[in-house]
């Protein structure tokens, strides 16, 4: 019964994950669009609307507020203010140095922190802390009901898989598309599938947002 509700419990993560990776998508395009006038690309992967650093987000705010109890509106916004800020530094340190890109360059905002986040974002953060208190937390026990399926655990256990994949496979091309810029060539049979799959021209479709840095 135990082993069951941990298993329980990382499906749940998993489709908290997925709510936040596929909301923070929208809310990215509707910024960019504001911003440039038309769409440009946010995705945070290869294949598909995600976004996972909002989901990563998420998560944070779920696994916090599910050990601190208080729903006080100034703490929760305090709380999310410094979450949210920290969990955009650590992603924006992480992608830089693994694969030699950001997504975003606060350096020329006000109170900014390394170009990783400002004061402004951190209050962003603050505010969707206080979004998923009203009305993403009141939804987690009908997910918890949701996931119970046999049907859905597998339909969920396929989505996962893919985005396995998704993760790896992203991952992998920009790494590789590193090592291209490094001037590294292929030298093995992984290398040169990533080299004709997903060539610089592609990533930089895929990922307009990102400069090398």
């Amino acid at each position: 019964m135990e082993k069951q509700s941990k298993f329980n419990e990382v499906f749940k993560i998993f489709v908290i994950f997925m709510i936040g990776s596929v909301l923070g998508y929208i809310v990215e395009m509707i910024v960019g669009l504001v911003q440039n006038g038309h769409f440009v690309s946010r995705q945070g992967l290869i294949y598909g609307p995600f976004t996972p650093v909002y989901g990563i987000g998420i998560i944070v705010y779920y696994i916090f507020f599910k050990i601190v109890k208080t729903r006080d509106k100034k703490k929760v916004f305090i709380f999310s203010f410094i979450l949210g800020g920290i969990t955009e530094y650590l992603c924006s340190y992480i992608q830089e140095k693994i694969f030699g890109t950001i997504s975003w360059d606060y350096s020329e905002w006000i109170f900014n922190i390394n170009g990783r986040t400002t004061i402004f974002h951190c209050t962003y953060w603050g505010i969707a802390g206080l979004l998923y208190v009203k009305y993403i937390e009141p939804i987690i026990p009908k997910i918890e009901e949701f996931i119970k399926s046999h049907k859905i655990k597998i339909i969920e256990a396929s989505v996962a898989i893919f985005m396995v994949f998704n993760i790896t496979i992203s991952s992998m091309a920009a790494i590789r598309q590193k090592e291209r810029l490094d001037e590294i060539p292929a030298n093995s049979s992984v290398d040169i599938f990533l080299d004709n799959v997903y060539p610089d021209e592609y990533m930089d479709q895929v990922f307009e947002n990102k400069k090398n840095v």
